[in-house]
């Protein structure tokens, strides 16, 4: 078996608010209790176990690879909650798309300000 990441943790204020967000943007099943964590099931095998704490919040990056098919609809459901998003991570080119590679994407924070990505094509692919 070669090298793959099984799962990682997710530091969180609210861990329900947190999965909700994610699942109800990503259009994928409700999360599942796991003694203290709240984990989100991706299609590829990987797990986010959302931990819940008091206090500040170290933010992170997590980057989505999701199908052309899978994109407009999670693109609808940020414009229908007002989500803000940008087009490149460093917020520079607001309510745009992304096509790098030949694909689309974009960022917008999730409840606690994680900075999501969401992209239908990998970083260097071409295109």
């Amino acid at each position: 078996m070669g090298v793959a990441l099984n799962h990682t943790i997710v530091w969180c204020n609210d861990q329900q608010k947190s999965a909700d967000f994610l699942t109800g943007i990503l259009g994928l099943p409700p999360a599942r209790r796991f003694f203290h964590f709240l984990v989100v099931d991706l299609d590829n095998g990987v797990s986010l176990d959302f931990y819940q704490i008091e206090g500040e919040i170290r933010l992170q990056h997590y980057a989505f690879l999701i199908g052309e098919d899978d994109f407009d609809a999670i693109y609808a459901r940020v414009l229908a909650r007002g989500l803000d998003y940008w087009a490149d991570p460093m917020r520079q080119r607001p309510k745009e798309i992304s096509h790098n590679d030949g694909g689309r994407g974009f960022y917008f924070d999730d409840p606690d300000g994680h900075f999501l990505e969401v992209l239908t094509r990998p970083y260097g692919s071409g295109g």
